[in-house]
């Protein structure tokens, strides 16, 4: 996937190291008071050089689509991209996919870009806390895999 971040240089057909300390799979367990939450998304993150992507785990009480979409009020969307840790920001422009990581244009849920930005509150070997910059709420993730980033062509990933 080329996708270039505008902020920054061009990026070449190699990947590059991206963030050590994020480098492996982080899953978000739960989200204080979720029981009580008409909708609330659990992420799970797998960070390699600097590609990251992006499973969403999402619950909604109340359907807001047509059935055939609704699924009972659980649904999984998925994302890659680029992120950058600017400061104590981390950027990432991507796009959502399909469960095979191929392009998502249509269908019942989000397409189009994926373009979140989130704060990097905290971090630790097992543990990081980002806040989405969109809607201020915690994301506390846990370490679940150690990933070693070994740089490859873009379209090889």
């Amino acid at each position: 996937m080329l996708i270039a971040l505008s902020s920054c240089q061009r990026h070449s057909e190699m990947q590059t190291e991206g963030v050590p300390f994020l480098q492996g799979v982080w899953v978000q367990d739960s989200i204080p008071y979720q029981d009580q939450m008409l909708n609330y998304t659990l992420h799970q993150f797998t960070f390699r050089c600097d590609s990251v992507y992006t499973v969403m785990d999402m619950h909604a009480k109340t359907k807001t689509m047509p059935d055939s979409c609704f699924k009972n009020g659980n649904w999984k969307e998925y994302a890659q991209g680029v992120y950058v840790q600017r400061g104590d920001s981390i950027i990432v422009e991507g796009l959502y996919t399909k469960e095979n990581q191929k392009q998502k244009i249509s269908g019942c849920y989000k397409s189009g870009q994926y373009l979140p930005r989130f704060k990097l509150k905290y971090h630790s070997a097992d543990s990081v806390v980002l806040e989405s910059q969109s809607d201020s709420k915690p994301i506390i993730l846990r370490k679940v895999k150690d990933i070693t980033c070994v740089p490859k062509k873009r379209w090889e990933m």
